[in-house]
């Protein structure tokens, strides 16, 4: 089992900035791909972000140019920089992997979600 726990979110102003940060831990894995989410009040949950093994990061139309995913495999975490926030970028973020969860000399893939942390940009 891989837990992810988020941690940067706050109250920002609009053209501040904030990174979020989300740690993988726990039994034997190995990561695919790390993404972050975000789901504003009524509405459905949206991919912001996505960085994969082998292929270059991916965004949502909305923050390209805005925000930055990077991933740091040694500490099994990924980071989302955040610039330029809009009070539209109001929403909570969820750090979502997947992973290779190993048991013995097999494995399993499986999609694990954070808890999600809030990020509130005020105009």
């Amino acid at each position: 089992q891989v837990q992810l726990v988020e941690s940067g979110g706050g109250l920002v102003q609009a053209g501040g900035s904030l990174r979020l940060s989300c740690v993988a831990s726990g039994g034997v894995f190995s990561i695919n791909s790390m993404a972050w989410y975000r789901q504003a009040p009524g509405k459905q949950r949206e991919l912001v972000a996505t960085i994969t093994s082998g292929t270059l990061p991916n965004y949502a139309d909305s923050v390209k140019g805005r925000f930055t995913i990077s991933r740091d495999n040694a500490k099994s975490t990924v980071y989302l920089q955040m610039n330029s926030l809009k009070p539209e970028d109001t929403a909570v973020y969820f750090c979502n992997c997947n992973a290779k969860v190993y048991y013995g000399l097999s494995y399993s893939e499986k999609s694990s979600w954070g808890q999600g942390t809030q990020v509130t940009v005020s105009s």
